[in-house]
């Protein structure tokens, strides 16, 4: 299994430049649809509902502070750690959702059952760090 920053290494290689933003979107959309397709988790690290949309924190912590991230930024990550079913999710995942904005992304998953039940309780901006489950996720996009 993959590590999120190997994901994330791979997006960079696959996409080029992004903002922060729109690199924890499309490591979410990754994760949710790998576990859709292939019933597994991408990578271990947990997503949280933040107030932006899905974080993975340990992801973040790595790219604290920074708004645009590139390939070098990193370095963490080993592209040749994903198997070749887990680099199929991610590049069917961008096929996608590779163009959008990563403000675009953000709103998406605020119309999201997986992102807003997570936030449950929480006002528009609030701060909060509950998880948004891999059941949660598999439900959702399995139905879509």
């Amino acid at each position: 299994m993959a590590s999120v920053f190997d994901v994330s290494a791979y997006i960079l290689h696959k996409q080029g430049s992004m903002t922060a933003m729109k690199l924890q979107k499309l490591v979410y959309y990754a994760q949710a649809w790998h576990l859709v397709w292939d019933e597994a988790p991408l990578h271990r690290s947990k997503t949280q509902a933040w107030a932006n949309g899905p974080v993975v924190p340990s992801l973040y912590a790595t790219h604290r502070g920074k708004f645009k991230l590139t390939k070098n930024e990193m370095s963490k990550g080993d592209l040749s750690a994903l198997t070749s079913a887990e680099k199929t999710t991610v590049d069917n995942v961008l096929k996608f959702y590779g163009k959008k904005t990563g403000q675009w992304l953000s709103e998406l998953t605020h119309a999201e059952n997986p992102w807003k039940n997570a936030r449950s309780g929480l006002e528009p901006g609030q701060r909060g760090d509950a998880v948004i489950t891999h059941a949660a996720m598999a439900e959702y996009y399995g139905s879509l």
